[in-house]
């Protein structure tokens, strides 16, 4: 104990050097700074030495146990400011995401991610498309990122106008492109827009046929996943319980 006067400077200098031990300790194991993955509060934006020595298989566990933070209402210290001012100049993004414009289900704040993090593609019911598709070839092929999470939500508006055969202006021709999953789901009660079961159960289907859809009309995504560059992948939010469920 330093309770003598005399002996407080060497005390102080000694619990100074045990933080600093520590502190480069936890440096040294990639806990300070950093992005995506880190426990520990954030300075600056994901770079492109840490987003490329993760594996596919890393970057979705990252987004599970952000997730995970969200759930308990807890999120990671994080400087925005710096994120900013850190990737104005680059970008490095983990994984490139395809989900719904719900404005209940922002992937950045539900698996607590930052600027930097991801790509996010967003449309009503998560469909893809040509353009989409370009999209994530970009960001996996030219921009490096790891993982094609396709994340569709429960009670998910656009899947109950293809269930109910909605018709307005362009939103009729995105919905055609749901009514797909409404036909091939299975499910034995009442196949109608008022039971979120059923409609749960297309929004799941409609996310399984979508990363379907991705592999055939993307030979590049296909050949990335493939030789193990990225994975491609499906994901459920739900909107009662903030959990996300990924697929496989």
């Amino acid at each position: 104990m330093c309770d003598e006067v005399e002996q407080h400077t060497d005390c102080d200098g000694s619990r100074r050097r045990n933080f600093l031990k520590t502190t480069s300790a936890a440096a040294a194991l990639g806990l300070i700074g950093g992005a995506l993955f880190t426990r520990s509060a954030r300075a600056d934006a994901l770079t492109k030495a840490q987003r490329d020595k993760m594996t596919p298989e890393q970057v979705i566990e990252a987004m599970k146990a952000g997730n995970e933070r969200f759930q308990r209402g807890e999120r990671k210290d994080r400087n925005y400011l710096r994120e900013q001012r850190a990737s104005a100049k680059g970008q490095y993004p983990a994984a490139v995401l395809l989900t719904c414009i719900d404005s209940r289900a922002p992937a950045e704040v539900i698996m607590d991610l930052g600027i930097g993090d991801i790509f996010n593609c967003r449309v009503a019911g998560n469909v893809s498309n040509e353009d989409i598709l370009g999209s994530m070839e970009f960001a996996c092929k030219l921009s490096g990122a790891k993982v094609v999470l396709v994340m569709g939500h429960t009670a998910c508006g656009a899947i109950k106008g293809a269930v109910d055969n909605a018709e307005l202006g362009n939103l009729t021709g995105l919905l055609a492109k749901i009514k797909p999953a409404v036909t091939s789901t299975t499910y034995a009660g009442e196949r109608l827009a008022t039971n979120y079961s059923f409609v749960d159960a297309v929004a799941r289907k409609n996310v399984e046929m979508t990363v379907g859809d991705i592999r055939k009309q993307s030979p590049v995504l296909a050949e990335l996943e493939t030789q193990g560059t990225i994975k491609i992948t499906g994901a459920i939010y739900n909107l009662e319980t903030g959990a996300v469920e990924f697929f496989g």
